[in-house]
């Protein structure tokens, strides 16, 4: 069984526990809220209330393996900073980090977070694209540019197989599955299942189809056009350390 660490009881690492403690006990919790501890201790294993930047304390508590530690620290991005690299000292294999300071991010992996969360910019990527179209109806980035959504399937499709639609060499996205609008308005109080792609099936209008693809591709198919970006702006210390460090590799 894994053995699962939170260190600072925001409220993204509360729902993770909340979740988790449904499944396993093998949790330890730290935070510096006595009040936060006396609320989980009957969901975990283990719970302390300690200074979070003391690093004995720190070596007390981790005495014993962790596999996965969650960082959700009410603080400042150096004590955030801190915390993750005493972990990764620590042999921490998985160490995710919720931050709401995006020029943190690559120092944050740095120092050994293996995946750094923003919820409200991640929130802001799925949400954003719903606003944009009518057609999309969820949004979900994967990994790097992929992303999984569901679109109401467009006019050009109406009446042609997925094959004739021509969706993956024209359009450059994959269908996955269907929801057939014929169900959806047989109740109107469900919103409907997917069904595994057939490729003889002929859309209809009002069908929502589940697709994959490149963020610009899929938007592109659901009818939002997206303006070039610039490239990001490095903040000037990030930027720095880049190049301390690759001196340093360098020599």
């Amino acid at each position: 069984m894994r053995q699962f660490a939170f260190v600072g009881l925001g409220s993204f690492s509360m729902e993770m526990l909340e979740r988790i403690s449904e499944v396993t006990d093998q949790i330890i919790a730290v935070d510096s809220d006595p009040t936060k501890i006396e609320h989980v201790k009957e969901m975990v294993s283990t719970a302390f209330s300690v200074d979070l930047l003391d690093e004995e304390a720190f070596d007390r508590i981790f005495h014993d393996p962790v596999d996965v530690a969650i960082v959700d620290i009410e603080s400042n991005g150096a004590a955030i900073l801190l915390v993750t690299y005493r972990l990764k000292k620590l042999g921490v294999p998985e160490i995710i980090v919720k931050s709401n300071f995006e020029e943190y991010e690559e120092l944050l992996r740095l120092v050994g977070a293996t995946r750094v969360v923003n919820s409200d910019k991640e929130a802001a990527l799925r949400i954003t694209p719903l606003v944009l179209s009518s057609s999309l109806t969820n949004f979900m980035p994967i990994s790097g540019d992929l992303v999984l959504a569901e679109v109401i399937a467009p006019d050009f499709t109406i009446g042609k197989t997925v094959i004739e639609s021509n969706l993956r060499r024209v359009h450059h996205v994959n269908v996955v599955a269907v929801k057939y609008a014929s169900e959806r308005a047989a109740d109107e109080t469900k919103e409907g299942i997917f069904h595994d792609l057939d490729t003889t099936y002929r859309f209809k209008s009002g069908d929502v189809l589940l697709v994959t693809g490149n963020e610009r591709d899929v938007f592109t198919f659901s009818g939002v056009q997206k303006v070039p970006q610039q490239g990001k702006k490095k903040s000037a210390f990030t930027s720095l350390l880049r190049n301390v460090i690759g001196k340093k590799q360098t020599n």
